[in-house]
């Protein structure tokens, strides 16, 4: 795994958390220093517990309950408020944090949604870049590296990418996902993409290039979950995403540090796909 970190001069066996107060690392070290500790807990813990795993199926399975219901007809297709259809108009994005109170034993569940409004744009035009896999490195890039797409009958596809993500330190993951499509009628779509195997790379690009195994990973992300839900009206169209992820807990005595960077990553990633998707389709 490539590291992004500043490093510093210190006694051996005296680097600590007392240390670099005393010899006033700047925060952004403070915040290297930090991941790197995570990164080196036991591997052991990395793993999924089967309690995280669950609530992550149930949680989910209520999320797909609920957005069936939604998709029945186009007055409740989108949750919209209508004060906030004037920010959109004016290219806003509107994010909302939906991540359950309760959190399952050594795992962190992340749930987001995000609205956007992308004038001039159609659902056909939407629902085609969406299922253009091979064109995800250039709509989705520099996040999506690779992507390629089987078929599955006509509503659905098996798809492989490979993501790459960059805060302070860069994690590469090649992950599988399910994907399903439908639509209610030709202004109102819908898809669910499904992660059915995620691993971190190690050493990508490289002669030395392997998926980790579940015992060597770090739990950065276990489960990927992207419900799409997009309306064409008031000449233009309505994109609405949630994602729904779970990744390892955040070791004992780091959360105050580590927590608000954790939980910045899954907000970053939706707002950046939000607008590379409006970005596109204004193109």
């Amino acid at each position: 795994m490539r590291l992004h970190v500043l490093s510093t001069r210190t006694a051996p066996g005296k680097l600590g958390i007392v240390n670099i107060r005393r010899i006033r690392i700047p925060r952004f070290s403070l915040l290297c220093g930090l991941l790197i500790s995570l990164l080196t807990v036991p591997r052991t813990l990395a793993q999924p517990p089967l309690e995280a795993m669950a609530a992550f199926h149930q949680y989910t399975v209520a999320i797909q309950a609920r957005l069936l219901q939604q998709h029945e007809s186009p007055a409740a297709f989108l949750i919209a408020d209508p004060q906030e259809e004037v920010r959109l108009h004016r290219g806003e994005l509107i994010m909302e944090q939906l991540s359950p109170a309760a959190r399952p034993a050594g795992a962190l569940l992340h749930h987001w949604r995000g609205t956007a409004f992308a004038p001039g744009a159609t659902a056909v035009q939407f629902e085609r870049r969406l299922r253009d896999f091979n064109g995800y490195p250039h709509v989705f890039g520099p996040q999506v590296v690779e992507a390629r797409a089987q078929l599955l009958g006509s509503n659905g596809m098996r798809v492989m990418m490979r993501v790459r993500q960059k805060h302070v330190i860069t994690v590469v993951m090649d992950a599988n996902y399910d994907v399903s499509f439908g639509q209610l009628d030709s202004r109102d779509g819908y898809s669910t993409s499904r992660s059915t195997r995620i691993s971190e790379i190690d050493a990508p690009d490289t002669d030395h290039e392997r998926a980790l195994t579940p015992a060597e990973e770090h739990g950065f992300l276990w489960k990927l979950n992207t419900y799409r839900t997009y309306q064409q009206r008031d000449d233009g169209l309505y994109i609405q995403v949630e994602t729904v992820s779970l990744s390892r807990s955040i070791p004992t005595g780091l959360g105050w540090a580590l927590r608000p960077y954790v939980t910045s990553v899954p907000r970053e990633s939706l707002e950046f796909t939000l607008r590379s998707a409006m970005n596109a389709l204004h193109k």
